[in-house]
């Protein structure tokens, strides 16, 4: 059969469209269907380079018997994570009131009303103590729903009712160095001394924790934690979780690096090329560079979500088999395949990323790429309104809103394109998009919203950073630029709430927590004024250790002041100079390479 998946902006949803099971995409006609059939809904949500929800894909819901179980119970809705992040955030916390064992594919049984009664991830087609087969999962949860519904569905209010209360937040005080430190010296007590990086087996990046341990303040107050980024970077780098292209799998499954799972994230390769390259290292830059490049950009300008684990080869499926061969021959075989998602956040960070490090090493091209990213999300991942959406395939904008860390993290990448390029043009449109983020223009799932289901309980910093940490982030560059001190004070506003938790459990809040760094300690600003973009004074500048570094023409100067970025408010000298700011107060400006500080 041909179900409801075909025309969806989704390849993951489009990989199941010939499944027996009747599947409907999120909306409403899904929920009025279970209204009208008086029967639970199966929310069954993954993303398309996630192997288990190929196998189970595979196992489960391409099985006539079970699809029959499925359609005859329940009415079932294929969610895909990236496109709607909410509503996967949303049913992960609701998930664990059941389960420990937390991932993807997350299969969610739901009342009509879409509030969950029960939930799991992965399960086989037969038992394998100690977990069920899944057609025993549907058979149980079919007749509690016949037979215990008024407990079922207390217990799916309970789980909502408290997930709105923990959403909430208390304010508390601005983090200071020492708080900050401390909480640093608590991530460093969760290193493995032996194959560094944190925590046992399943092993991650966790690169928003490193962003975090490489702030200057912590290396300045705590420099044996900053010591650990390095430390893990070198690990992963010279271990299997490093494709010999230079692109890095999402994680290992065993504790020394081994064994990695497959699949390659745009989201961890553009936050680990931004860890390289304040680590100084070229190697690994230019090899994440050239894997975002070369392997995710999509035709349009802008970066795929991933590339998949798992690949044909000699017609079967193989997870690893085409990154186990060496690269010279890998070119006779079909490369795993890249979800061409153009998510507008995962895009924002690699914007940044990228032309960081394409300021900081000289390649041109790498800013070009950037920018070519940032003008295909900003001209295609929009609504008929003009508003931001959450991606978009092949020139076709999905329906599903951006959230406030979609617009904080192509917010901040945009900043950064502007310093790479000097072009003010760039600042004005992230600045206008941290308004919106700011004033609340940021939309939210009207399913989850007609429910009263929070949207976003947890604002933790996993694999990305949370909506909060996102949004602050970026009102904090905005503050650095000159914007005005509205953005500082909303970064401080942010920040406080969640100060407490972010000190309690700071391995959880590493995006936050270096904002709260970020507000800690005087800005460095240098900007130097030149019209020669390569020359000596520029090329030592754009190696110094600041917060901001912008090269910019006289005239590109004086846009950005007419803009409102005070930082360059009377720099636009007629002669080379270079202007060495502290929060906003600067030195005499110099013309000598020679006179200009790499460090702070």
């Amino acid at each position: 059969m041909t179900n409801r998946l075909g025309d969806t902006l989704s390849p993951y949803l489009r990989a199941h469209a010939d499944n027996p099971v009747d599947w409907y995409p999120w909306g409403e006609e899904a929920f009025a269907e279970a209204q009208r059939r008086d029967v639970p809904l199966l929310i069954s949500i993954g993303y398309s380079t996630c192997h288990w929800c190929h196998v189970m894909a595979r196992e489960s819901f391409a099985d006539p018997a079970t699809a029959a179980l499925i359609n005859d119970g329940f009415v079932a809705v294929k969610v895909d994570r990236e496109e709607h992040p909410q509503v996967d955030g949303a049913y992960m916390a609701a998930a664990s009131a059941f389960t420990q064992s937390l991932g993807w594919p997350l299969t969610v049984f739901a009342t009509p009303r879409g509030r969950t009664f029960y939930a799991g991830t992965y399960w086989p087609p037969q038992a394998r103590p100690p977990m069920p087969a899944f057609r025993d999962v549907l058979a149980a949860v079919r007749e509690a729903w016949t037979l215990r519904r008024a407990q079922a569905e207390e217990s799916a209010d309970a789980v909502t009712d408290a997930l709105a209360r923990a959403a909430e937040s208390v304010p508390s005080a601005l983090p200071d160095v020492v708080a900050i430190g401390t909480a640093a010296r608590a991530i460093a007590q969760r290193e493995d001394p032996q194959f560094g990086g944190f925590g046992g087996a399943p092993k991650f990046p966790v690169a928003t924790t490193l962003r975090f341990l490489q702030h200057p303040l912590v290396r300045e107050s705590a420099p044996e934690a900053a010591a650990a980024t390095a430390r893990a970077l070198a690990a992963m780098a010279d271990s299997d979780l490093r494709d010999a292209d230079g692109g890095f799998f999402r994680y290992a499954t065993q504790r020394d690096w081994t064994v990695p799972h497959y699949e390659r994230m745009l989201t961890d390769n553009a936050q680990l090329l931004d860890v390289a390259r304040d680590a100084g290292d070229e190697r690994i830059v230019r090899g994440i560079a050239s894997f975002l490049i070369d392997v995710l950009r999509r035709d349009g300008g802008g970066f795929g979500a991933a590339q998949d684990s798992e690949s044909t080869i000699d017609g079967e499926r193989n997870e690893g088999g085409y990154y186990l061969r060496p690269l010279a021959e890998r070119a006779e075989l079909e490369p795993p395949a890249v979800d061409g998602k153009v998510i507008t956040g995962w895009n924002g960070l690699a914007i940044g990323a990228i032309a960081r490090a394409g300021a900081t090493l000289g390649e041109q091209s790498w800013i070009d790429a950037a920018a070519s990213a940032a003008d295909a999300v900003l001209r295609t991942n929009r609504d008929a309104d003009g508003a931001l959406v959450r991606a978009s395939l092949d020139g076709r904008a999905s329906a599903a809103s951006a959230t406030a860390a979609d617009l904080g993290l192509l917010a901040d990448g945009l900043f950064a394109l502007a310093l790479a390029t000097g072009e003010a043009a760039w600042a004005i449109a992230a600045r206008s998009i941290v308004d919106g983020a700011l004033d609340g223009m940021v939309g939210e799932d009207p399913l989850l919203s007609a429910q009263g289901i929070a949207a976003s309980p947890d604002q933790t910093d996993g694999d990305l950073p949370s909506d909060a940490a996102a949004v602050a982030g970026a009102a904090l560059t905005a503050w650095w630029l000159g914007a005005g001190e509205r953005y500082r004070d909303a970064a401080v506003t942010t920040v406080s709430a969640l100060a407490a938790r972010s000190l309690e459990q700071p391995f959880a809040h590493g995006t936050l927590l270096r904002v709260a760094a970020g507000l800690a300690v005087p800005p460095r600003q240098l900007v130097v004024v030149t019209g020669a973009r390569d020359s000596a004074l520029a090329v030592v500048a754009r190696g110094a250790d600041a917060e901001v570094v912008a090269v910019v023409t006289a005239e590109q100067a004086r846009a950005f002041a007419d803009a409102g970025f005070d930082l360059f408010e009377g720099k636009d000298a007629s002669v080379e100079r270079a202007y060495d700011c502290r929060a906003f107060v600067c030195r005499l400006p110099v013309s000598d390479p020679a006179e200009v500080s790499l460090t702070r």
